[in-house]
């Protein structure tokens, strides 16, 4: 796609608004693009232009990545970098770009963990590949137990210092370990911006684990996988698509998980949704952001038709009683 892209003027005006991300003065779309599937070399180029382009419209400032999304890893990096230059280098100010280091990306002792050599050269690749100065979050992606906390946080503060990211963050901490590092971060003079956790429905442990203390430090929770992986959707009720997660023999939704009491729980879901003129898909995301606390939730889309229908969520956030004590006791 060559044509020259000029954003919509009125793309803050008709957004859904932002949130504030923990005590800090950074606000997030309600919801973000992540682009874990969909920008690889496997995917259509042509179409993650467009559903960028078609976030950036609709106000959706802040796109989420990881040293390893896309296939072959760092492919997602590379493809956004490309068309960052290309439609959005006039407006890198306005843009949240994250990233993440945590999980395997090479092979070798130092491509996987959270040891300070392997982070450090994981946000300099990263950079290279998206041809940024600086990244505006970045995450150590998982809690490495066999890394001292310390090397870990160490190597995230000098990356602020270093004008490498302004901001850091932390995902998948278990509760102690993500204490610990809060407090670590602070003394560093480099606070914690936001945690990254699983939320939906079907995943809701950080609700007892995970949000008191976010809120106890000012720390803002941004959610993924707030569809279950597509279990969340109307795609599963008539039985599993060929072309859809579950029947692929990789990923983490696998055939085992479509069980009839999953089943079940998402008609008697959709029914609620469809009370709501939503979509269950549109409802599971509302659903999160009903607390103040979710400062974003991260979507993933593989068409522009997509990314608009889940969109449409933000038109009706609200929840009565009634529909939350229906929701909870399904769930």
């Amino acid at each position: 796609m060559n044509s020259e892209y000029i954003p919509a003027p009125d793309r803050y005006e008709k957004s859904a608004g932002y949130n504030f991300c923990g005590k800090s003065g950074l606000q997030l779309p309600r919801l973000s693009l992540g682009l874990w599937h969909n920008f690889g070399d496997v995917d259509d180029k042509q179409e993650a232009v467009k559903m960028l382009r078609y976030a950036f419209d609709k106000g959706i400032t802040h796109f989420d990545l990881a040293n390893n999304y896309g296939t072959p890893f760092g492919s997602a990096e590379s493809n956004f970098g490309k068309i960052v230059k290309q439609d959005f280098s006039s407006h890198r100010d306005e843009l949240i770009i994250s990233s993440k280091a945590g999980h395997l990306m090479w092979k070798g002792p130092y491509g996987d963990g959270g040891s300070r050599k392997y982070l450090m050269a994981s946000i300099d690749q990263s950079l290279k590949r998206m041809q940024l100065d600086y990244v505006d979050i970045f995450y150590s992606h998982r809690y490495d137990s066999d890394t001292p906390l310390e090397e870990t946080v160490n190597a995230l503060s000098d990356m602020v210092k270093q004008g490498k990211a302004l901001y850091v963050g932390i995902s998948k901490y278990p509760e102690k370990e993500a204490w610990k590092a809060y407090d670590l971060l602070a003394a560093n003079g480099t606070p914690c911006l936001v945690y990254q956790g699983r939320y939906s429905m079907f995943s809701r442990e950080i609700e007892t684990e995970v949000l008191p203390l976010t809120k106890e430090k000012g720390i803002g929770f941004i959610g993924f996988s707030p569809l279950a992986q597509g279990l969340l959707s109307d795609k599963y009720l008539d039985g599993i698509p060929a072309n859809s997660r579950a029947a692929q023999s990789y990923g983490f939704l696998q055939k085992s998980q479509i069980t009839p009491e999953i089943i079940n729980k998402i008609t008697c879901l959709n029914a609620i949704a469809a009370g709501r003129n939503q979509t269950l898909t549109q409802m599971a995301l509302a659903w999160c952001l009903r607390i103040p606390q979710i400062s974003s939730v991260i979507i993933g889309a593989s068409s522009v038709k997509q990314l608009g229908d889940n969109i449409k969520s933000l038109e009706n956030l609200s929840f009565t009683e009634d529909e939350l004590k229906q929701i909870d006791g399904i769930l």
